[in-house]
């Protein structure tokens, strides 16, 4: 590889992923301009409807009453979109209301971002330059190989700060020996991957409590989805108070059914530093206000026996379909299911039989998944009945005849 193409190959993704998305596009499976029904369904400009099974809304709480009422009440309440203005310097106290219950909920010190990407964009630097360890110093910093596109973005600006590396996936060896190398080491990988799977955090925690290893985790895909009050994955297993060499961000927009994202620090000594100096979280765009209002909605839902509910919801569905349906996170309470297949242009046609006959699933390719191991991408969701989920299976079982 050319040495300017370091961390990305933007003329490679391209060149190899465009035809995928060309081909996708043509069958009618991107840009879908939609109506939601209310009836759990969107409905086409020609009538058609279908599920969407492509939602990472895990627990259905987008479309509850008290979310939306939520976001309404804000408006009505604040009547304003949004401040305009830096978080740093004026903020609603609605968002020190939010942030607060957050902070109690989760047992961390919460921050209410617009995205979980601009929190990456803002946090891995400074962890990079060694301003959020504990020294002050810059690690060796580890990026895990499957980590998400929004903090492999990243990389180039770390690079401008310390050395960065790319672990294999999962390789606790590759990591242990970074460790042993190296006097600081930072590692930076998802709880739950968006293409399935789950980090080793028992195993990282080791690592952390051996060499001091500072954690950068991005839980988006398992907020709400795990724990008593849906601390998420990670949350549920570094702890009763999150060490400070852990850092915890996650999007609002998934399992937690509003938008923004969040991020969770062990200490609040770094809460003046990461305002001031982590970018985008310190920039006018701040989340807006019927934002505010429905995840402070949702977050007090996350403090009532429906939470648990819905949380048992949808792990019955994620039953119902690995006895059906094979993947490789069969047995396991992982929303997201994917089944490979091979040629990119046989996972655009499944994903098109899909959608005729009533599911939308979105075909994975390059630069999503390796070349050659295009798939389709299944999420589970509370609010799919078990009917619509048996012939979600049925629909896959006559897929699979047809294309792998």
């Amino acid at each position: 590889m050319d040495e300017k193409n370091r961390y990305r190959n933007t003329e490679s993704m391209i060149a190899h992923g465009n035809p995928s998305f060309d081909a996708a596009k043509e069958a009618g499976l991107l840009g879908l301009s939609v109506r939601n029904t209310g009836r759990g369904s969107l409905s086409l400009p020609d009538g058609r409807e279908f599920i969407n099974m492509c939602s990472c809304s895990y627990l259905g709480l987008d479309s509850h009453p008290e979310v939306l009422q939520g976001a309404i009440h804000a408006l009505e309440r604040e009547k304003t979109m949004d401040m305009g203005v830096s978080r740093l310097r004026i903020r609603l106290a609605l968002l020190d209301e939010l942030e607060a219950e957050l902070s109690r909920r989760w047992r961390g010190t919460a921050i209410v971002t617009t995205t979980a990407s601009a929190a990456s964009a803002g946090l891995l630097p400074l962890i990079a330059s060694g301003h959020l360890l504990p020294e002050k110093k810059s690690p060796v910093l580890v990026f895990d190989k499957a980590a998400h596109f929004s903090m492999n973005l990243i990389k180039p600006i770390c690079a401008d700060e310390t050395e960065v590396l790319t672990a294999p996936h999962n390789d606790l060896d590759f990591l242990e020996d970074v460790c042993r190398k190296h006097a600081r080491v930072a590692y930076v990988a998802d709880g739950f991957y968006s293409m399935g799977g789950a980090a080793i955090v028992k195993d990282l925690l080791s690592l952390q409590e051996r060499y001091g290893l500072f954690l950068y985790f991005d839980d988006s895909h398992s907020l709400s989805v795990f724990g008593a009050s849906g601390e998420g994955f990670v949350r549920t297993l570094v702890g009763k108070e999150i060490n400070p060499r852990t850092v915890i961000i996650a999007s609002l927009a998934k399992g937690f059914g509003t938008s923004g994202g969040v991020v969770l620090l062990g200490s609040k000594q770094h809460e003046d530093l990461v305002g001031r100096f982590a970018g985008p979280l310190g920039w006018s765009q701040s989340l807006n206000v019927p934002a505010v209002g429905a995840s402070l909605a949702s977050a007090r839902l996350h403090g009532t026996p429906e939470l648990a509910t819905r949380q048992e919801a949808l792990r019955a569905n994620i039953r119902q379909f690995d006895e059906r349906v094979p993947t490789r996170t069969s047995g396991e309470d992982f929303p997201i299911k994917v089944i490979e297949i091979g040629p990119e242009e046989a996972a655009v046609a499944g994903s098109r039989f899909m959608l005729e006959r009533g599911f939308y699933s979105s075909a994975v390719f390059f630069p999503i998944v390796p070349r050659g191991r295009a798939g389709l991408r299944f999420m589970m969701r509370a609010n799919v009945s078990r009917e619509d989920i048996q012939r979600l299976c049925d629909a896959v079982a006559d897929m699979k005849r047809r294309f792998t």
